[in-house]
């Protein structure tokens, strides 16, 4: 008897504490759409049973029923999903609003308050140390990366271009990706592509996959639950992030030691270019001779935007580049005016090294690359926390809310992009644009003040890499269709199908 009562006692405490920290957001989004919630669980039920499969199709629904903007209950935390570019841009376009939402929070224990975590006064003095390192001067020694790198991967496609064989070719972006990064970020070569015991690439890779199935599962997002019942994943994911720290910190340790060598020997005048940065100048080496306030960057402030780097820095340019080839598989109309274009403005050596200037003549597959990253776009949504009431065009969203912006679904949209589910890269031809479309419309980069810093870098290698394919290969449509699936960023669970020939 005793029990019953107790449990009457803690229930009914329990559901006046939740309507209690509820009440004043409850009142607040009243008139904003959203699925019923129960006390305590708010909507979290809706995600029992889900697989990573399942989330973006469930996503879409949610939008269809709801609307563009529509609520939902985790607990006691509200989610507001928005996907209407009038509302994104009020959100986006703040310079106070750039406090990304308690979901990155999985991310800390690998990458730390980096450049993709951080916020206020850190997030803008390390933006500021870093934006250097894209000037045109570094991309274009950036650029002899890519191109270094490209050809190793094309080494290793020739092996499977029998013109009949589907496979799945993102393992290969990937380590191509990986090993860009790796070089331009560290300095370092880690050899991903040529190493199959790259250690670095599997942890990179398990992570990527442990992290996102921790973003789904909402009850594994809390920390003692994932330990529990999930002992061996768990202490999985803390050996592979420690291995990638040890990496990187050794990498960082090693090139401290070089730049305190070289300080104490004379520079020659073919160390520096016009800017004054050495040849193949690494983020690294920028942090490095960085400082804050009079004071030099710690090893562990580095390491975080090394992370940052490497994790961004490979995982959306695998993901853009894997749907751009898969889909330009599957338009051969598309895939024949890009290797004309190549042929026009590059010639037909396909041994001839590619450059920063030779990049820039290809138009076309510019819009190319803009079509697949608005069918596909490599991070579908990104999210702010409201540490203050926010005025969205007249409606208010108390503080403490989670907003989501969902890229996807917002890149899908007939009101914006008439026939959204059709590859059609003339879209984006200057003639073509609406000028009276939101320019918050088109966000596969972000926007605002926490747009991609690397958006340049990104579409520079997304070039060189495809130039390099469809100057050696035929791509041809075999195998499966994509099956977009959110990872840490978007995949297709059944890889990117196709098959290669190479050409004469």
């Amino acid at each position: 008897m005793f029990l019953i009562e107790a449990v009457i006692i803690i229930v009914t405490v329990a559901l006046l504490v939740d309507y209690a920290v509820k009440r004043r957001r409850t009142e607040m989004v009243k008139d904003i759409p959203g699925p019923e919630t129960l006390p305590l669980v708010g909507n979290s039920l809706m995600y029992y049973g889900k697989s990573l499969e399942d989330i973006m199709p469930f996503i879409l629904s949610n939008r269809q029923k709801f609307g563009p903007l529509y609520k939902v209950w985790i607990f006691n935390q509200l989610a507001i999903f928005s996907s209407d570019p009038k509302d994104v841009e009020v959100v986006l376009s703040s310079q106070k609003l750039i406090t990304k939402n308690r979901l990155y929070d999985l991310l800390l224990p690998w990458l730390g308050t980096g450049l993709l975590m951080s916020t206020d006064k850190k997030w803008h003095s390390r933006r500021k140390i870093i934006t250097p390192t894209f000037h045109f001067t570094i991309l274009e020694q950036f650029v002899e990366v890519f191109d270094q790198q490209g050809t190793i991967l094309i080494e290793k496609l020739k092996t499977k271009a029998d013109g009949k064989t589907a496979f799945n070719i993102q393992p290969d972006i990937c380590l191509a990706a990986l090993d860009i990064i790796a070089e331009t970020a560290m300095g370092t070569k880690i050899h991903a592509q040529t190493d199959v015991n790259c250690k670095y690439a599997r942890a990179v890779n398990d992570t990527g996959s442990t992290l996102a199935q921790r973003f789904v599962n909402v009850w594994f997002r809390q920390d003692f639950v994932f330990r529990m019942f999930s002992p061996k994943l768990y202490n999985q994911l803390k050996d592979d992030i420690k291995l990638m720290h040890d990496f990187t910190e050794n990498i960082i340790e090693e090139r401290r030691n070089t730049l305190v060598e070289n300080a104490t020997s004379s520079p020659s005048s073919d160390d520096a270019d016009d800017v004054g940065t050495k040849r193949k100048m690494a983020l690294l080496d920028v942090l490095l001779q960085s400082s804050i306030d009079g004071k030099p960057l710690t090893n562990e402030d580095i390491r975080e935007e090394v992370d940052t780097f490497m994790f961004e820095g490979h995982d959306t340019t695998t993901s853009g580049l894997s749907f751009a080839i898969h889909e330009i598989s599957r338009h051969a109309d598309v895939q024949q005016k890009m290797y004309e274009e190549i042929v026009e403005k590059l010639g037909t050596d396909k041994t001839s090294p590619l450059t920063l200037r030779d990049l820039g003549e290809l138009k076309y597959m510019e819009c190319v690359i803009k079509e697949a990253l608005r069918m596909y776009p490599p991070v579908p949504i990104i999210g702010r926390y409201f540490y203050e009431d926010v005025n969205l065009n007249g409606r208010m969203i108390p503080s403490g809310t989670n907003y989501t912006v969902g890229i996807f679904a917002m890149l899908r949209d007939p009101e914006h992009f008439p026939d959204p589910h059709t590859f059609k890269p003339e879209r984006h031809f200057l003639e073509n644009m609406d000028e009276k479309t939101n320019p918050y419309a088109y966000v596969p980069f972000s926007a605002g003040p926490r747009n991609c810093i690397g958006q340049k870098f990104a579409m520079l290698e997304m070039k060189c890499t495809l130039t390099k394919i469809i100057r050696n290969f035929e791509l041809l449509p075999l195998g499966e269709t994509v099956k977009p699936v959110l990872n840490l960023v978007l995949r297709s669970s059944n890889g990117m199908q196709l098959g290669l020939k190479i050409r004469d």
